[in-house]
């Protein structure tokens, strides 16, 4: 793509004008290379943006296509349509109106701010309704709404020009068509002549929004040994034993890394726990991350909030826990307390402070949110330190087994610190994860 952006047998062209903000910022371009059901090599080129669109010179060679945007120009000029004249005559009165302050400032500048809330709110209106335009296809076949990604990610209003990346350009054809990615890459370009030496990484403002969801899973870190992944609530760890518990970690893994070995798995998260994982694409790196895990190499961190306030019971702002749990074969999955044969579980804890929780039904309630490290792996360990008698007695909010799962809620446990020695450098590895709630 550089060779064919510099010689001019590939071209950036605009489809409408270009604004004198954007004039001369550059764009990104990528390409993916993808297989379809016959091996044949597919590559995929596209440019950023709404408006811009990749065009050679000569024919295409074959398996090479110029992806388009995923949502066409026309559809959305004809969503800004009903408002854009409104804006433009407010803006305008904006203007005048800065103009001409010096004589009334005042009355100026309260005038200014009515004609711009009443610009903010149309803007705000058109916004909606492009980004009502957006659906992306998925690696697991399914169409996906932007709206339904956001709802997904707790996110009510994505940036602008969310889905015109040339990331979510290229997967969202390569899936519509079946197609699948092995290797893909984007440049920044500023014009013909000025091309990154190096490819850039997917921008974190929008990018990051929507390549989760399409990918399946939100990888943090790969290299040829390893994938540290972001996991989401609701997602199995590993599959279970029917059919309709195959959807897991490890399956999205091999889906998308073909060449991964059968189980990358090397520890679990609950199901309806989020956060860090580490998984190995071959068996050396899978060995000896499990030792690593079993000699207790690995540091981990948890950020839970915990239904109530654990200093009206009388629990200190930090300290650690011994409690003894085995499986109850009556009542599987539950952990129940057995001082004799249960196996030693022990957590840190550290109090970070007492926040109001806001439920799904708009119901508010106090609770504690307390950062764990387990100094064991033990089965719902974390669960049963919060809500056991022996523990603490409150459980975890969203708590399905050990306390109440309210309508729409979700267990609020995120494993949001991970470390580990790498299994190919030996160098220290570390990976945050902000809480998502």
């Amino acid at each position: 793509m550089k060779r064919a952006l510099k010689d001019g047998s590939l071209s950036i062209c605009h489809d409408g004008p270009l604004s004198c903000e954007r004039e001369g910022q550059g764009v990104m371009v990528g390409a993916l290379l993808c297989h379809d059901d016959f091996e044949n090599v597919h590559t995929l080129l596209a440019v950023s943006g709404a408006t811009r669109t990749l065009v050679s010179k000569d024919d295409l060679p074959p398996f090479t296509v110029a992806v388009p945007s995923v949502v066409e120009n026309r559809r959305i000029t004809e969503a800004l349509l009903p408002n854009d004249k409104a804006i433009h005559l407010l803006t305008e009165k904006i203007n005048a109106l800065k103009k001409s302050s010096q004589n009334d400032s005042r009355s100026s500048e309260a005038e200014i701010a009515k004609y711009a809330r009443e610009r903010s709110s149309l803007t705000l209106e058109s916004q909606n309704r492009v980004f009502d335009l957006y659906s992306f296809h998925c690696a697991d076949g399914r169409v996906r709404s932007l709206r339904e990604i956001c709802r997904s990610r707790n996110i009510k209003m994505p940036p602008t020009g969310t889905g015109e990346c040339c990331a979510p350009k290229l997967l969202d054809y390569a899936y519509a068509h079946s197609l699948k990615p092995f290797s893909m890459a984007e440049l920044f370009v500023r014009n013909s002549e000025d091309c990154e030496e190096k490819p850039s990484p997917p921008c974190e403002e929008r990018c990051r929004i929507i390549l989760p969801e399409m990918l399946g899973l939100e990888i943090l870190y790969r290299d040829s040994q390893i994938a540290v992944i972001n996991k989401q609530s609701g997602l199995l760890s590993i599959p279970g034993r029917t059919p309709d518990k195959k959807d897991c970690v490890s399956s999205r893994l091999k889906n998308l890394f073909p060449e991964c070995i059968e189980q990358p798995s090397c520890h679990r998260l609950d199901m309806e726990t989020s956060g860090l994982m580490v998984l190995a694409f071959t068996k050396e790196a899978h060995r000896n991350l499990s030792i690593q895990f079993e000699n207790g190499n690995i540091g981990k961190e948890y950020e839970a909030c915990l239904d109530g306030i654990l200093s009206q019971k009388g629990i200190s702002a930090h300290g650690t826990m011994e409690l003894y749990f085995r499986l109850d074969i009556e009542n599987r999955p539950h952990q129940i307390w057995d001082a004799v044969y249960g196996k030693k579980a022990v957590t840190e804890w550290e109090i970070i402070r007492v926040e109001k929780y806001t439920a799904p039904d708009s119901s508010r309630r106090d609770v504690t949110r307390v950062r764990f490290i387990p100094r064991t792996g033990r089965t719902h360990q974390l669960r049963l330190a919060s809500a056991d008698s022996h523990g603490f007695g409150v459980p975890i909010v969203g708590d399905s087994l050990y306390g109440k799962c309210g309508k729409g809620e979700r267990l609020l446990l995120h494993a949001s610190r991970l470390s580990f020695d790498h299994p190919g450098s030996g160098k220290r590895m570390e990976f945050e994860s902000a809480s998502p709630f």
